[in-house]
């Protein structure tokens, strides 16, 4: 079992921002994870990449308990955060060989670092600073980080914010196969991404989980189903 997690629960004072969430991922799925704004997406993921610490529950990463101690744990999963926090002054290159240090990875990095900067789509750019790339690169610089250590564990949210439609069906084809090996878990509010990727789909709401099921299994559209369980929930 590659996660696993047992009723998962997170608050703040009085405010449940996640409650009971419970599913199990084994090696080679790709999870949808979907829910409007505010669901409990991004808590979720923070807690199994060990970042936030749950108010309730327990997270299993590869057969052991994950708690924010766990550095052995969180080295073996790979995470693009939502706002995907760069050092934007930094060189390509240079950034991507800082990460690697932090990872611990065996000097020189050279060979690694130029595999994740093809794979990312990022060799005519990879002499430029951060700050010069427009956000659709930078979104492919957060990628190629997560991936730069080579994580049996993917945590990915919103991994196709800012990019154009070619740069989407690259990437989407870059993580389809990187899930192939790998566990992989995405947010996103663009069902045919979904839809093209997942082998698997969560929908949590209001911090709950309201529908799990295989991507062959369901028969109706999707946004409809999403339409039905989170915003006519709302009216």
């Amino acid at each position: 079992m590659s996660i696993k997690l047992d009723n998962l629960g997170k608050s703040y004072d009085e405010f449940c921002a996640l409650k009971g969430l419970s599913f199990e991922l084994e090696k080679g799925e790709i999870l949808g994870f979907l829910g409007p704004n505010g669901a409990g997406k991004s808590t979720s993921m923070r807690m199994i990449t060990g970042f936030l610490t749950p108010s309730e529950g327990s997270i299993e990463i590869l057969g052991e308990k994950m708690h924010e101690d766990r550095l052995d744990l969180k080295k073996r999963i790979g995470y693009l955060a939502e706002h995907n926090p760069l050092y934007t002054n930094m060189y390509i290159e240079e950034y991507l060989a800082f990460v690697g240090e932090i990872h611990g990875l065996q000097k020189p990095m050279t060979k690694r670092i130029n595999e994740v900067i093809t794979q990312c789509g990022l060799e005519d750019e990879r002499t430029k600073r951060i700050h010069q790339l427009s956000k659709g690169y930078r979104q492919r610089v957060g990628l190629a980080q997560a991936i730069l250590h080579d994580p049996e564990i993917l945590i990915l949210d919103e991994p196709a914010s800012g990019l154009d439609p070619n740069q989407m069906i690259e990437i989407r084809q870059l993580i389809k196969s990187l899930g192939e090996n790998k566990t992989v878990i995405l947010s996103s509010h663009i069902m045919q991404e979904v839809k093209a990727i997942c082998s698997r789909v969560i929908i949590i709401h209001k911090g709950k989980k309201v529908f799990d099921e295989r991507i062959e299994n369901i028969k109706e559209d999707l946004e409809k189903i999403f339409f039905d369980l989170t915003v006519k929930a709302e009216q």
